[in-house]
């Protein structure tokens, strides 16, 4: 199988939505991280990834026509490259609204982690975007930075812009496919969190 949507945008910025609703319009499985935690074999391979050796991409994500969120969007470059004719599906959403998302479920979710899953963010988040997760201003600048470097790389023909809120339009628009007549998925949001995680925040 190949990828079709390669996904830039960082967590929190309605990946969860996305991956259900790609996965209906493919009709095919999208990665995500949860699949990493469903799939710890993988980590090994985005470990060594972030310290610069790279996975045979084909054969890891061979099940799946689409990824999202992270550890995948760290490496959209390598991913682009690799897939040449796939899209690249930039979720985004006001920087200071990430922030406070992702400050409140992801990001101490991530800190309290132990082992082999930690040590690969922790690679990740170092090589590709930041360790400082707890500062405002440099998490803000990290995720700027990322997505300055999407729009700068990827050309206009290759990328769909998508931010929650855009619905079905922009992603069956870029792939040519009919709008579903059922809303567009929503999960993951701050209450369905904090239910699921005892409290820590949310979309």
């Amino acid at each position: 199988m190949e990828l079709r949507v390669i996904g830039a945008g960082l967590g929190r910025t309605g990946t969860m939505s996305l991956k259900l609703a790609l996965e209906q319009l493919l009709g095919a499985r999208c990665y995500h991280m949860i699949e990493v935690f469903a799939h710890p074999e993988h980590v090994p391979a985005w470990h060594a990834a972030a310290r610069g050796t790279m996975p045979d991409w084909r054969a890891l994500l061979a099940d799946y026509a689409a990824t999202v969120d992270w550890p995948a969007a760290s490496f959209w470059p390598e991913l682009s490259a690799a897939f040449p004719e796939a899209l690249v599906l930039l979720s985004a959403r006001d920087p200071q609204a990430w922030w406070q998302s992702a400050s409140e479920t992801i990001f101490p979710v991530s800190v309290r982690e132990t082992g082999p899953w930690r040590n690969m963010i922790d690679a990740v988040f170092s090589t590709r975007f930041t360790l400082a997760l707890n500062d405002r201003a440099a998490a803000i600048a990290a995720y700027e930075r990322h997505y300055a470097a999407v729009r700068a790389a990827v050309p206009s023909h290759r990328l769909i812009e998508w931010q929650p809120g855009d619905g079905w339009l922009p992603l069956c628009t870029a792939l040519g496919v009919p709008v579903p007549e059922e809303p567009f998925p929503r999960v993951n949001t701050r209450a369905e969190w904090q239910a699921g995680h005892g409290g820590a925040g949310g979309e």
